[in-house]
């Protein structure tokens, strides 16, 4: 089901991160798990990113993985944190049924307040990969878990994450080299902190799996917010 994510309701953003939580009903006090168990949920991540992919299987999580289908078109004079929030919520919903718990993300590379996107070709890798050498950028995420049991509200957490890396000089030459690597094709920003671009990295400040494009303590954080707990959903032995 294809989701129109101009009509999904922004994050209320303050010092310089975002958070929600929404349903119909209050989530349960910190502890109180007495309604709520997984055995009938099913946990779905709205992505195909091997990255994301990746940092669940690293967890030994049981899930399901489900490509959204949204439009990612900034919205003229819209914030990296509200575009990332918005894109997270809606990705979410696009998966989101009765009997699942899905997790959904966005992440955009920011420099000089530009958001840079997944590049169109290998001129326009090169092009980003220029704006990132020899400075600072940051990486935000915007991430949604939605919870849809069986004929009870909807309810929702969201939240936002930012990480500033720093970018060493690059030469055209090692631009060149790097981009024919093809590693830049399908990464926001042209690169990808846990593969060769890792040689550029200078200093990360915030979460390092936000770069890889899931930031995990904020997602551990998001399910204690719903009352549940990442790890119930782990494969059984």
């Amino acid at each position: 089901m294809r989701i129109d994510a101009l009509r999904v309701l922004r994050l209320v953003s303050g010092r310089g991160s975002a958070r929600c939580v929404a349903g119909s009903i209050p989530p349960p006090p910190p502890g109180d798990r007495s309604e709520l168990t997984v055995l009938d949920l099913d946990l779905i991540l709205a992505s195909s990113s091997p990255r994301r992919i990746e940092l669940l299987e690293r967890l030994e999580l049981d899930f399901g993985t489900e490509p959204a289908d949204v439009d990612e078109s900034v919205i003229s004079g819209e914030s990296p944190h509200d575009y990332v929030a918005r894109l997270a919520m809606a990705k979410g919903l696009s998966s989101a049924r009765a009997g699942t718990v899905v997790i959904a993300a966005d992440t955009a590379v920011v420099v000089d307040g530009l958001i840079l996107g997944k590049p169109n070709d290998l001129d326009d890798s090169a092009r980003m990969l220029r704006l990132l050498s020899g400075r600072s950028h940051e990486v935000v995420s915007g991430v949604a878990v939605i919870v849809s049991r069986p004929e009870e509200p909807q309810r929702s957490a969201s939240a936002i994450a930012t990480t500033t890396v720093r970018f060493a000089e690059m030469t055209e030459d090692r631009i060149s080299w790097y981009v024919k690597t093809g590693e830049p094709t399908d990464k926001a920003g042209s690169y990808g902190l846990q593969g060769a671009a890792a040689l550029f990295a200078d200093e990360i400040g915030g979460s390092s799996t936000n770069v890889i494009g899931l930031p995990m303590p904020l997602l551990d954080s998001l399910f204690g917010e719903l009352g549940l707990d990442l790890l119930d959903f782990k494969r059984p032995v």
